[in-house]
């Protein structure tokens, strides 16, 4: 015993409990938490940080092109509460629209544009931009509108390009 008072380490008297009163023992390195509540408020203390330096640069207009979303969270014993914040670009009118279409083939079951049959995962994306089914999804079957010779054609031309040599000089 004379050795630990000559070095400084001292024992504790008798164990520390969890401050949060969750029935583990803790430690002075850890606040007199256990492991898990530790963890769990150094989670809380870095979201809530995340949180005010989003809402900062949101408030001090550092805004990207488009629609920008930040999760804020408020950090209150033990309570997490999301809240939603979003802004718009001032041009928003031709943005709204490529958002909204992103929204429907997000939300509505995909289905074939020729019979309307519900096609989910298996459907398949043609040319043309539009999607359907197994019945329908050759440009024969349903009058596709892509102009398949040009394409081939102008892939063919951008393959294989023109090769010239130079003319040389008489002697």
């Amino acid at each position: 015993m004379d050795s630990h008072d000559g070095t400084g380490c001292q024992t504790p008297d008798r164990p520390i409990l969890c401050i949060n009163n969750c029935g583990f023992f803790g430690r002075a390195a850890t606040m007199d938490m256990c492991s898990k509540c530790y963890k769990d408020t150094l989670l809380k203390q870095e979201q809530a940080d995340l949180a005010a330096t989003s809402i900062g640069s949101l408030v001090n207009g550092n805004i990207g092109i488009g629609p920008v979303v930040a999760n804020a969270v408020n950090v209150q014993a033990g309570q997490v509460e999301a809240v939603v914040v979003s802004t718009e670009p001032s041009c928003a009118s031709s943005s709204s629209k490529a958002t909204e279409d992103v929204v429907k083939e997000i939300a509505g079951p995909k289905r074939c544009t020729t019979c309307r049959k519900r096609v989910g995962l298996t459907g398949f994306n043609c040319k043309c931009g539009n999607t359907f089914c197994s019945t329908h999804r050759y440009s024969d079957k349903h009058d596709c509108p892509f102009d398949y010779r040009t394409a081939g054609r102008d892939a063919i031309a951008k393959a294989n390009p023109v090769v010239k040599a130079e003319k040389l000089d008489k002697i």
